[in-house]
């Protein structure tokens, strides 16, 4: 397993970024004498509020369980931006786009639609449904645990309150997302609108889940409905646990095992 910390100038964040990228580079070394150079599947991991590229790896075992299925994890740090574009820094284009491009050429990802997955937990969960939305033509699973997935819809402005300070911007008043990509309704009705003209497009997969003593359970299950009644295939769970590590440490697992089209028995498997 490699484990690369990779600092470069983004386009989209006008600034210095810096990202971790874990590589499972285990099966070269223990089988160079039959090993194939191929490209590999990749989850691109967001962040909740107040923390960065460095949380998962800290606080969760999904560094091993990547390199147990032949993973490449991307860790991008997104500040409190919930990962949308604002004023002088475009932080849902660097997520979906420009982060993608430059990982894609720094090491051999696939640059399959099938073999690109996105997901995160509260902040980096709305960061994970809305980008995975938008950039659906990049991304086919979607996994979003303990998401802010109300931040942005009618119900959950009226409980969090329409905007923010002026150092928050991403966050507008009601009246004047509603109707942009900022809210999970609008990005639902694009894709089922796209797949109604385009029978071949697929819909993203979704996995969405909350701890039953996390306040956000609601919002979550609100979320779940809509993704169902539209036509999207969602796998949902909710169990005991609140906002906290222990239960996204546990989900990741599963999401691993069960959810994203991966390896099922590494030490079996030789190139």
């Amino acid at each position: 397993m490699a484990l690369v910390q990779l600092t470069f100038e983004s386009k989209a964040l006008h600034r210095q970024t810096t990202i971790n990228v874990v590589l499972p580079m285990d099966k070269y070394y223990k089988n160079r004498d039959n090993y194939v150079e191929h490209p590999l599947k990749t989850l691109y991991l967001l962040h909740g509020y107040n923390g960065n590229f460095t949380d998962w790896n800290n606080n969760t075992r999904v560094q091993r369980w990547a390199v147990e299925r032949n993973l490449v994890l991307v860790m991008p740090s997104g500040d409190n931006s919930f990962y949308v574009d604002k004023q002088g820094a475009d932080y849902g284009k660097f997520i979906g786009e420009e982060l993608v491009e430059v990982t894609r050429r720094f090491f051999h990802l696939s640059r399959n639609r099938e073999d690109t997955f996105i997901g995160g937990f509260s902040m980096g969960g709305y960061g994970a449904l809305r980008n995975g939305m938008k950039y659906a033509d990049t991304f086919s699973h979607v996994v979003c645990l303990s998401s802010a997935c109300g931040m942005f819809d009618k119900i959950g402005a009226e409980k969090y309150g329409s905007g923010m300070t002026s150092e928050d911007d991403f966050m507008l008043s009601l009246e004047q997302f509603k109707d942009t990509d900022r809210n999970p309704d609008v990005l639902i009705a694009n894709l089922v609108e796209r797949k109604k003209n385009d029978p071949d497009f697929t819909l993203p997969r979704f996995y969405v889940s909350c701890g039953l003593q996390d306040g956000l359970i609601e919002d979550n299950r609100r979320f779940r409905d809509k993704l169902v009644k539209a036509g999207f295939d969602v796998t949902y769970y909710e169990g005991e646990g609140g906002h906290e590590w222990f239960f996204w440490d546990r989900e990741i697992k599963k999401i691993f095992d069960d959810f994203l089209p991966l390896e099922k028995n590494y030490n079996e498997i030789f190139y």
